[in-house]
C-alpha cells in the first residue's frame, strides 16, 4: 500500500469511530434512561402500574392535589411563599414583622457558595427608623425558611435603605 492510501484509510476509520461514539452517546442519554425508568416502576411495589390497578381513583386524586399544590407554590411570589411559611411556623412577633414584607429577591436560586437574598419592607426611616428591630426578626425568620452554607439576607426599608441583615 502506498502512503496516500494509508492516510485515506486512517481518515475513513477515524470518521467511522467518531460517528459510532457520537451515535452511542446519544442513545445512552435518551433510550436507556427511559427503559430504566419504566423497568424500575414495574419492580417497585408502589410503582406506576401497581398504583393505577390497586388504588383506583383515590391515588389519582391525591396525585392531582399534590401537583396543584406544587404549581400554586411555584406561582406564588417569593414574598408570598415566605409569608406563608412564617404564618405556619413563626412566632407572633415574627408574623407581625413579616406582615410588612413587600418583596423578596434571590431566595429561589442557591448554590451554597455565596447566596444572597434581599427582603424589602414598607418600614421607613432607614437604620435609625422603626424597622430596625423587626428587620432582625425578618432575617431570623428567613433563616428558618431557607438554609445555605454561606447565605446572607439583607432587609431594606421602603426607600431601599438598609435596615439589617443576617446569615441563613
Amino acid at each position: 500500500m502506498g502512503m496516500k492510501t494509508k492516510i485515506a484509510l486512517g481518515a475513513v476509520v477515524g470518521i467511522v469511530v467518531i460517528g459510532a461514539v457520537s451515535a452511542n452517546a446519544g442513545d445512552s442519554d435518551t433510550g436507556s434512561a427511559d427503559k430504566g425508568a419504566s423497568a424500575s416502576a414495574d419492580r417497585q411495589p408502589g410503582g406506576a402500574k401497581d398504583a393505577g390497578a390497586g388504588a383506583g381513583a383515590d391515588a389519582g386524586e391525591g396525585k392531582e392535589k399534590a401537583e396543584k399544590a406544587e404549581k400554586a407554590e411555584k406561582k406564588a411570589s417569593q414574598a408570598e411563599q415566605f409569608k406563608a411559611f412564617v404564618e405556619e411556623n413563626g412566632t407572633a412577633q415574627e408574623k407581625e414583622a413579616v406582615s410588612h414584607v413587600t418583596k423578596v429577591q434571590g431566595a429561589d436560586e442557591q448554590n451554597d457558595i455565596l447566596d444572597t437574598a434581599d427582603v424589602y419592607t414598607d418600614f421607613t426611616g432607614g437604620i435609625m427608623g422603626e424597622g430596625t428591630g423587626p428587620a432582625k426578626l425578618i432575617a431570623s425568620a428567613f433563616a428558618d425558611w431557607k438554609q445555605s452554607e454561606n447565605g446572607l439576607v439583607t432587609v431594606y426599608d421602603a426607600d431601599g435603605e438598609l435596615l439589617g441583615n443576617g446569615q441563613f
